[in-house]
């Protein structure tokens, strides 16, 4: 199955019936007098999110739904049947915009959770409806409304607790499949993950967290370098952010050198993303002597000016990995614990959420415009198309 986290599709709901024209008409009755019934609504057009699913990729394939519309008035008062709500699944995590506009019309964030995205027209009315005492035999009527039709976007986010951030082969795949199920690729050569990944990691009975890997990032990566910043979208949701940094670079590069770089990228993608807890992993402590570990982790911290929590593990021998991911539940359970008690730091979240919703629409704009204009792409094709035959699942021990 592709990965495929963007789509644009056409939603048109259902039109209302017509109301009916009619007068009754039986033996032995004289005059029966006016008896068109009224229409049936139109259906509706409802997204709702599947815990199956996790990718966009049907939507690439089929990108026009249409609900059924609303049957016409019958003889002797009987109304149109309605028309049926048209129901599309859609992955956990995918927010809905306007396409032209670009205005957020609703997250999907919880399985079962049900977004209207295009209501259905209102029923006409039958000439019944009509009758008075001045007008026994009217013949007016009205037609169904149309249904509304919307040209949606769709974007899906992935929905982690703990993202992972850091230049190529720092280590992310490698830490991921140490502490949970998830098997990426890992190798001894740059971009070896192409796709996110994502794990559930388990810390102790009924304890556990979600976390994310993207494909690493290089320097001029918001000028579309690499693999550009198309992924960096998928930690928007994260509570904690793992900066990791190779201590041992093969080419034998100064650590705090590439550190600096996820700095200035995550900063240039998102401001508020930036802002969001993050925590500084040094990875791949075994390559160096033991006398060797304080000294360096010192110099990083004063270099970097850290003031978040750190951490040196090895995610090779998974030497200090579960502490770190002891301390990434509390962290995870503490968050969680606060949104649901504190209406002042909910608030604060949402707002910083809308604001990181923002930031990166506006940076993947502008990456597309850079790309385009270095390609010489059309505006009108989609630079978007994802051509990796991959599956993204939640896999746990």
């Amino acid at each position: 199955m592709k990965f495929v986290d963007e789509a644009e599709i056409t939603v048109e709901a259902g039109k209302g019936g017509n109301g009916c024209l009619s007068f009754l008409r039986q033996k032995f009755i004289d005059r029966g007098g006016p008896d068109g019934g009224d229409g049936g609504d139109g259906g509706s057009v409802v997204l709702v999110a599947d815990p199956n699913l996790n990718t966009l990729v049907d939507f690439r394939f089929q990108p026009r739904y249409r609900a059924e519309s609303g049957k016409n008035g019958g003889q002797n008062n009987c109304s149109g049947l309605g028309g049926d709500d048209l129901v599309v699944r859609v992955p956990v995590g995918t927010s809905v915009y306007e396409a032209d506009t670009q205005e957020l019309m609703g997250d999907l964030l919880h399985a079962g959770q049900r977004l209207l995205v295009a209501k259905g027209g209102v029923h006409g009315l039958g000439n019944a409806r009509f009758k008075s005492s001045v007008n026994r035999s009217p013949r007016k009527i009205t037609p169904g409304k149309p249904g509304e039709v919307r040209q949606l976007q769709l974007q899906l986010k992935l929905v982690a607790d703990v993202g992972l951030l850091g230049l190529p082969n720092a280590g992310k795949s490698s830490l991921i499949a140490a502490v949970s199920a998830a098997r990426p690729k890992v190798a001894d050569y740059p971009f070896t993950t192409l796709v996110p990944n994502l794990g559930v990691v388990s810390v102790g009975e009924e304890s556990s967290f979600v976390m994310a890997d993207i494909p690493g990032l290089i320097e001029g990566a918001s000028e579309g370098a690499g693999l550009g910043i198309r992924f960096l979208k998928h930690l928007a949701r994260t509570r904690v952010l793992l900066h990791l940094v190779d201590v041992a670079p093969p080419d034998g590069g100064d650590p705090v050198a590439a550190a600096k770089v996820i700095m200035q990228e995550l900063e240039q993608f998102s401001p508020a993303l930036s802002t969001r807890e993050r925590w500084l992993v040094l990875n791949k402590m075994d390559l160096l002597p033991k006398e060797e570990h304080k000294a360096l982790r010192s110099r990083i911290v004063k270099a970097l000016k850290w003031k978040g929590k750190v951490f040196c593990i090895s995610a090779a021998d998974r030497s200090g990995t579960r502490e770190l991911c002891e301390a990434l539940m509390e962290a995870v359970a503490d968050q969680k614990r606060q949104l649901l008690e504190d209406d002042d730091y909910r608030m604060q979240e949402q707002k910083s959420q809308e604001q990181m919703e923002y930031e990166i629409r506006q940076s993947i704009t502008r990456a597309r415009a850079l790309w385009r204009e270095r390609n010489n792409k059309d505006a009108g094709e989609d630079e978007d198309d994802d051509n990796f035959d991959v599956d993204v699942e939640y896999v746990r021990d």
